[in-house]
């Protein structure tokens, strides 16, 4: 079995510090909060150049500090009450569990303005756009490809804590870049972002969901149909954005304010003002709770869940506990013609079997085929041709019609 790298894109919350007694040493800032409540954020950036030393002394420093309080998508007020997760119980289910195929690894080489370079030493080098990007990868357990100076030389270098939950600083060893920058990945053109967490506003990894949801759209449009998706825990919209591109309606979930910000900001650079896309700021138990009491559906569900989150009211979402409801839920809002239902798991400690079964439960007596495995991104070098080593990035479960 592989073991899935500790991703964990929405950094557990932290409480403030107590003032340290007078005299007494200072400790480092650790981080507010956890990951995207299920949610992104566009983090405030304080940009300042310091002086090298050493053989580098030469050269021209600069690092960032964003001031964020949720992980992947920082954004939750602190001191929130604990607000419960909106329930209810589980659906019977009866008839027979869907046929399965197993283990699926789906592989992405790259697309766009993106692909991996090389990983080793617990890091992964990665090119977006015009710029090289150094960040901390846990699963990278073997010895880089490249020569030392290719990695030293990068464009932007996360530096601090190393887990997945803490805050961070980037630096920028040639000279200091601004906080956004430009990126296209399957047509859609959005901003990329350096965030305290160590995120640049994009999760490569998904390429590969993108591309068959982009292919169904298109398949279903060219049929005289209009498929409606649902994207929750959406964070920048960029899957939205495909899918508005290819054809499709698409309702955006995010817990975040500033996540919802982003995407539109996106939608805009992408040129899709018009797309018909709602973005829901709200948390996503709550919303699809709501809307199958409403009676509504969709003919695809993409989800992508914190281990743990924040909804913007203080709602708390610990996957463990709430995704069997929550993919309960998500069969109830599939369309009598559904095209597919998608989930993503990041940083649990489960085999992907753990999803797996919970998946092909829920879809008891609705037919099709449970693929479940990991999704992995391949090194591809410097000019992105190589075919390199396979990064385990995550999970994922996806059930299709027959």
């Amino acid at each position: 079995m592989i073991a899935v790298k500790n991703k964990e894109r929405r950094p557990t919350g932290k409480r403030p510090e107590k003032p340290a007694a007078k005299g007494a040493p200072k400790s480092p800032a650790k981080s507010p909060d956890k990951r995207r409540s299920e949610a992104g954020s566009r983090p405030a950036v304080a940009a300042t150049r310091t002086r090298s030393t050493g053989p580098q002394a030469a050269r021209s420093e600069g690092r960032v500090e964003a001031q964020t309080t949720q992980s992947r998508r920082p954004d939750r007020p602190q001191a929130q009450p604990h607000v419960p997760v909106e329930t209810r119980p589980l659906l019977a289910r009866s008839g027979d569990l869907p046929a399965e195929r197993v283990p699926i690894i789906l592989e992405s080489s790259g697309a766009g303005d993106f692909h991996l370079i090389d990983t080793g030493r617990g890091l992964k080098l990665e090119q977006y756009g015009d710029y090289r990007v150094v960040r901390p990868e846990a699963q990278a357990l073997w010895q880089p490809t490249l020569a030392d100076d290719i990695w030293e030389n990068a464009d932007a270098i996360f530096t601090g804590d190393t887990d997945e939950d803490g805050m961070g600083r980037w630096r920028f060893p040639a000279q200091t870049l601004g906080e956004t920058w430009p990126l296209a990945l399957l047509g859609i053109d959005f901003h990329g972002r350096f965030t305290a967490f160590r995120h640049v506003g994009v999760f490569p990894e998904q390429i590969v969901h993108w591309e068959w949801m982009k292919e169904r759209v298109e398949e279903a449009a060219k049929a005289g149909r209009t498929l409606k998706v649902l994207n929750l825990f959406g964070y920048t919209g960029v899957a939205s954005l495909v899918a508005a591109a290819a054809g499709a309606e698409v309702t955006h979930v995010d817990a975040s304010k500033k996540a919802i910000g982003w995407g539109r900001e996106n939608q805009s650079l992408s040129r899709l003002e018009k797309a018909p896309i709602r973005w829901i700021c709200e948390d996503a138990m709550k919303f699809i709770l709501r809307e199958e009491r409403r009676g509504n559906t969709y003919d695809i569900i993409l989800t992508d869940p914190p281990k743990f989150g924040r909804g913007p009211n203080g709602e708390v979402w610990h996957l463990f506990d709430h995704l069997p409801l929550m993919l309960d839920v998500c069969r109830q809002l599939l369309s009598p013609k559904a095209v597919g239902l998608v989930l993503t798991a990041y940083s649990i400690r489960a085999s992907f079997y753990s999803i797996h079964e919970l998946m092909r439960e829920t879809m008891r007596g609705a037919d099709g085929v449970v693929e479940s495995g990991e999704l992995v991104i391949r090194e591809a070098g410097l000019d992105g041709k190589v075919r390199g080593r396979a990064l385990s990035t995550s999970l994922f479960s996806r059930w299709v019609p027959a």
